[in-house]
């Protein structure tokens, strides 16, 4: 290749995110998608990369993520080898060795097996098909479940956890296929085969992920320690920033805001190297979310860069450059904001969005040609395309469900294409930000997140708005027995961890009459809890409006509720 070559420098960035399942005081898993997203996408993402020697890639995780996935992995480990049983209620139904014997149980865990993409999961599969038609009749008839035995649930829980199975998995791990072909009469040791399978590649996440990095394949970097909204936390007010209307809950500030952002981005750092190592040079803050005082302690904390959204960008370049002409390319080129030295970029959305929306729909080659023809098109329209980047950043988990076979011909296909491109770098931020391209200044960010570019998913509509003042009277609780130094240093440590906790954006994320109402009510309930467990390691009895239900929700999101399109 001659190396007067103007190539477009492009960034996928993947963030890998599940919030905290685990019930109070770390009790069993209310929800089972950090091991079914591991089994299906974190080592489907993982197999991609090492397959095309050519990609790179930066690969987000969420610290509590990573804790989670390390819990199941010794859980696991622990039922193989000693038989304790296994803290998530469908894993250990899977493990058997029995299944539930009252129909109440036995209903609710059916239905549980039906949280699967119907198009790409449940209807893939004959066998999974026939047995999730059968649950849907039983569903609309509850007496009829008396009449399904024992193997029928067991059948249906091996399917269930065949179909969330990656690509990969699916195509080299002996102990799947011949499982999948057996079809059904599953017996204890299939089961014990299966539950050894996913504990296998539970393990094998970090370690792939880790070898990625140090082949130089990948950029590893991370979220703050909980995934909280850190300018919420930092001043309540700045959703009032892209949104000056916006309604904010009634406690005008989050207490001790900054001390708590610190923690989460130093708790975050602290398990990030404990897992790979090292400590990570850049960060996507839990949804992109930023404010002026969210980079000052990011970059004091040691970070070089940061992303967020492209409509944040938008809205501070509205205000930096309201009387003077914008870059050229605005939007792919690194920034600082006034006298800061981490760089900022910003995710391309329609690009981003094709990924997530659009492209499930298309046959995986005309995809990525439509891609390619789009990047080819940004570097053609501009003197020196080299100087750019766009950044392709989004879920790393959520959409795959909706492609045929997880995303795999896609997937493939892209990375295979684009590293072969002649007019296209696949790099990442921090190789970007080493080369030095010209950096343009922001006189101001706006606050916001990809969301928008706003905070209105999190906070501004009554069920958020009240999920902040329960949230804002637990921390004044926490302050003031923490201030009393009452609490012994194990009571101490346990009362920090659940305050982060609290503090998550996940529960907001779900809150509002737009979200599925049985989703709401997950999250609904496992927050009044998880704030109620905080009261009582604090040594402080729980108000009773945290027996009250708050958020009931109602819609109907078209991709699943998981991912919102701009």
């Amino acid at each position: 290749m001659s190396d007067d070559v103007q190539r477009l420098k492009v960034v996928l960035c993947w963030h890998m995110h599940q919030p905290d399942y685990r019930g109070p005081d770390h009790s069993s898993y209310q929800l089972p998608w950090v091991y079914l997203h591991g089994i299906k996408d974190y080592v489907d993402m993982a197999a991609h990369l090492e397959n095309n020697p050519g990609a790179r890639a930066v690969v987000n995780f969420a610290p509590v993520l990573l804790e989670q996935l390390q819990d199941y992995v010794g859980q696991i480990q622990e039922w193989l080898l000693r038989g304790k049983q296994i803290n998530d209620p469908i894993l250990a139904a899977l493990a058997g060795p029995g299944v539930p014997l009252d129909q109440e149980s036995r209903r609710d865990l059916m239905r549980a097996c039906l949280r699967a993409n119907e198009k790409h999961m449940r209807g893939r599969f004959r066998t999974f098909r026939r047995l999730s038609d059968i649950v849907g009749l039983v569903d609309e008839h509850a007496e009829s479940s008396e009449y399904l035995n024992d193997q029928f649930i067991v059948d249906l829980l091996v399917w269930y956890h065949l179909a969330w199975m990656g690509e990969h998995p699916r195509v080299n791990d002996l102990r799947i296929k011949s499982l999948e072909k057996k079809r059904k009469g599953y017996t204890a040791e299939d089961r014990y085969r299966l539950v050894e399978s996913i504990g296998d590649l539970l393990a094998s996440v970090v370690d792939r992920y880790r070898k990625l990095a140090e082949e130089g394949r990948v950029e590893l970097s991370v979220t703050p320690y909980a995934h909280p909204i850190l300018p919420l936390l930092l001043d309540i007010r700045s959703g009032q920033e892209a949104i000056p209307d916006m309604e904010l809950p009634e406690s005008a500030s989050y207490p001790g805001g900054e001390e708590r952002s610190r923690w989460h981005v130093r708790r975050g750092l602290e398990s990030f190297e404990n897992m790979f190592g090292f400590r990570p040079k850049g960060c996507w803050p839990a949804e992109g979310a930023v404010s002026e005082d969210t980079l000052r302690i990011l970059e004091e904390e040691g970070f070089s860069w940061i992303a967020s959204g492209q409509q944040v960008l938008h809205n501070s370049m509205e205000k930096s450059y309201a009387d003077a002409a914008w870059p050229e390319q605005w939007a792919h080129r690194p920034y600082r904001v006034k006298d800061g030295d981490i760089s900022c970029f910003f995710r391309n959305d329609g690009l981003s969005d094709l990924i997530g929306f659009t492209y499930a729909d298309w046959h995986a080659e005309d995809a990525v040609s439509n891609l390619i023809h789009n990047l080819e098109s940004i570097a053609t329209n501009c003197d020196n395309p080299s100087d750019l980047v766009v950044s392709i950043i989004m879920d790393g988990e959520n959409a795959w469900e909706h492609y045929p076979r997880n995303g795999c011909f896609f997937l493939d296909d892209l990375y295979a294409r684009l590293s072969a491109n002649p007019n296209l770098e696949m790099t990442t931020f921090s190789e970007v930000v080493e080369q030095r391209l010209p950096t343009y200044e922001l006189n101001t960010m706006v606050a916001g997140s990809w969301v928008y570019g706003t905070f209105s998913t999190w906070i501004g509509e009554k069920d958020k708005n009240r999920a902040w003042d329960l949230l804002i009277e637990a921390k004044n609780t926490y302050d003031r027995v923490l201030a009393s130094g009452r609490l012994s240093a194990t009571k101490l440590a346990q009362a920090e961890l659940q305050m982060a906790t609290c503090e998550g954006s996940d529960w907001f994320w779900w809150f509002g009459d737009y979200n599925p109402g049985e989703t709401v009510s997950d999250f609904e309930r496992l927050f009044r809890n998880q704030l109620k467990h905080l009261y009582q390691i604090l040594g402080e009895e729980p108000p009773e409006y945290l027996s009250q239900v708050f958020a009931y929700g109602g819609g109907d999101p078209a991709v699943g509720g998981v991912m919102r399109h701009n």
